[in-house]
């Protein structure tokens, strides 16, 4: 049995986008129960990192080109039960539209004070951290 690195491990990689006072979520074309609203997602690749799943993911579901800025954590999803974890990105270019019609509804520029009313179940308590810093 060979050991497993943490990228390995990950099943799904999130990219908190924040830019010009603002995070980035996507509505979601099937909700899992309570979620609909959420940040850009997706499963990891063999043999690619969080960071480059999260980048992948957001220009698949949103055309928008990011860089990774930070790895914010991972946990075990209490709606979902799957391995996620949370990349901090920057925008690098482009402009956010619904790219991938099939998974995402639409999206929305997000200030910090709105995010509940989008998310009502509370943010992953590094996520939160992270954006009270960078939109507080």
């Amino acid at each position: 049995m060979t050991r497993q690195t943490a990228d390995e491990r990950c099943e799904v990689a999130a990219a908190i986008v924040v830019h010009e006072g603002r995070v980035l979520l996507v509505r979601r074309t099937v909700s899992e129960g309570q979620l609909s609203w959420q940040f850009p997602a997706g499963k990891v690749e063999p043999g690619e990192s969080r960071d480059e799943a999260a980048v992948r993911e957001t220009k698949e579901e949103t055309g928008l080109d990011v860089g990774p800025v930070e790895p914010l954590g991972e946990r075990v999803h209490p709606v979902t039960g799957r391995l996620m974890s949370y990349t901090a990105c920057e925008v690098v270019g482009g402009t956010a539209y619904v790219a991938d019609s099939e998974e995402v509804a639409e999206l929305a520029w997000v200030a910090l004070g709105e995010i509940p009313r989008y998310v009502p179940y509370g943010l992953f308590e590094p996520v939160q951290h992270y954006l009270d810093a960078a939109l507080g």
